[in-house]
């Protein structure tokens, strides 16, 4: 009896693990239907709606008496039943948000986000893009510069908010706009270019290792990671440089030609209240003070263009979710004292 009582118990244990694992294939596997059937979207949102929901509940909560909200819900809804019948007449107002990294992926996301902007907007109507950048690659960042610029094709109104930084090819895309305003203590300009690699061919030598390149044509490689780099390459570069960093400043005068170029176009970058007297920036003001002086006379939407993911993408920033708050924890330990 005792050796049945046993088996059973090992019976349960292994069906018990079989079902759970069977549980988890199953939830893999809705995952990864759900993930065919979903689709790359842009989402829009009415955040002058969100902000006049805001105010009345606020003016609601902290009303002091009853007579008071009774009279506030009344306006409230005399307003809706207004707004019903002629329609909201307001200009618009369109908000994108871009945040672009050193290999600017973001630029294909931006790119779907003006299309349906272009597809929606009319004439006079305004663009507030919300910039975030320090730069990265020229050639992303030059495509993400001529996204915004059909926006100016299409009659559009284009300004550009700066809350933390727009650096290099981030203040490439900024100066497009007719307009730039930014936080005060915003980083901006750094109008230069640069690059550089490390080169192993010393330590290859060391260790009897030949790296052997091959080319056809005089220029086709002037640097490399792993061949030995002459002074004949390295001015090749350096000139390839020089021709980058002068058409980006032909690109900065030709938007906003009232710039000293020789004066901004050195590679410095400053704080924004800084800025603006050099002409970088046009104002000091948050992205979010801005919106909120604009929602009384325009109605307010944003775009935002959302990818689809892959069940790959999910359980990597779950990962990345769990990694940073793992080292938060080690840091927050870190910085208590000891008792």
């Amino acid at each position: 009896m005792e050796f049945l009582y046993e088996y059973g118990l090992f019976a349960a244990k292994v069906l018990t693990w079989v079902a759970a694992v069977a549980v988890i294939v199953g939830l893999i596997a809705g995952a990864a239907a759900r993930q065919k059937q979903g689709a790359d979207s842009i989402r829009v949102k009415d955040l002058s709606a969100a902000l006049r929901r805001q105010a009345r509940r606020l003016r609601m909560e902290t009303a002091v008496t009853d007579a008071e909200r009774k009279a506030l819900k009344q306006e409230f809804q005399k307003a809706d039943k207004v707004e019903k019948k002629q329609g909201d007449a307001r200009s618009r107002l369109y908000v994108l948000d871009f945040k672009g990294s050193m290999d600017a992926h973001e630029v294909a996301g931006l790119s779907r986000e003006v299309t349906a902007l272009l597809q929606l907007a009319e004439p006079g109507d305004e663009v507030l893009v919300r910039l975030e950048s320090g730069g990265g690659v020229v050639h992303g960042y030059g495509l993400g510069a001529a996204e915004l610029q059909r926006l100016k094709g299409h009659g559009l109104r284009l300004t550009v908010a700066v809350d933390k930084v727009a650096a290099s090819g981030g203040y490439m895309m900024a100066c497009v706009a007719e307009r730039i305003i930014a936080a005060p203590f915003a980083i901006v300009g750094s109008i230069g270019v640069v690059a550089q690699l490390p080169n192993f061919n010393k330590f290859l030598k060391n260790r009897d290792i030949d790296i052997e390149l091959h080319t056809a044509g005089e220029y086709k490689r002037t640097l490399t990671l792993f061949g030995e780099n002459d002074d004949h390459g390295r001015a090749k570069f350096r000139e390839e440089l020089e021709v980058i960093h002068r058409r980006f400043k032909a690109f900065i005068a030709e938007n906003r030609p009232g710039l000293e170029l020789d004066r901004v176009a050195t590679g410095e970058h400053w704080l924004a209240s800084d800025a603006q007297a050099l002409g970088l920036v046009d104002g000091l003001q948050t992205s979010s003070d801005y919106l909120l002086a604009q929602s009384s006379d325009k109605r307010i939407i944003s775009l935002h263009y959302k990818p689809k993911q892959t069940l790959k993408d999910k359980l990597g920033k779950a990962a990345e979710a769990g990694v940073s708050r793992a080292l938060m924890k080690l840091y927050e330990a870190g910085q208590r004292p000891f008792g």
